[in-house]
């Protein structure tokens, strides 16, 4: 690979690290071609983007990029895939997913919204994380609750009173 092809590639990485708030970096070394290729078909559906990466053009996207990665190049040894998502916990429930059937991936970190997790251990808590769109169902969810049990009060409450003053009218 020539300089100028190592640059035009770094220059790739780091407008892809940019545009993403989601990296995963997993290690799928070890699965045969048609576990790749299965890994591969599951990603696509899950609309994540994976590619297979050198280390040392990797590290140097991530310096040349403005967010900070903490220990996430500290990581990036043997062999190295990146995931980018736009959903938090895609990645972790693919992996975890994947597993059923093989030992890989590994998950050696991950970057999620600024908050940064290596390890492999960690990959049950990436899978618990909610995605913006079940945070945002929680939230109205949440917010209609009280307004719901107004309403219910109210017309409960309104039969309650209508079967009062029938019951008193009928005594008189």
């Amino acid at each position: 690979m020539t300089r100028q092809e190592k640059a035009t590639v770094i220059e790739d990485l780091t407008a892809q690290l940019a545009d993403s708030s989601t990296i995963y970096l997993a290690d799928i070394s070890g699965l045969d071609a048609a576990a790749t290729s299965d890994l591969r078909r599951a990603c696509f559906k899950a609309d994540i983007r994976l590619a297979v990466v050198k280390n040392t053009l990797l590290a140097k996207a991530m310096d040349a990029s403005e967010k900070e990665f903490g220990e996430l190049p500290e990581v990036l040894k043997g062999n190295t895939s990146i995931m980018f998502s736009e959903t938090g916990n895609a990645p972790a429930k693919l992996i975890k997913n994947f597993r059923k059937k093989s030992d890989k991936p590994l998950l050696k970190g991950a970057y999620i919204a600024e908050a940064i997790y290596v390890g492999d251990d960690k990959l049950d808590t990436l899978v618990n994380i909610k995605s913006k769109e079940e945070m945002i169902g929680e939230v109205i969810g949440l917010l209609q609750s009280p307004a719901k049990n107004v309403i219910s009060g109210l017309k409960s409450g309104g039969g309650k009173l209508a079967g009062i003053l029938k019951t008193l009218s009928e005594k008189e």
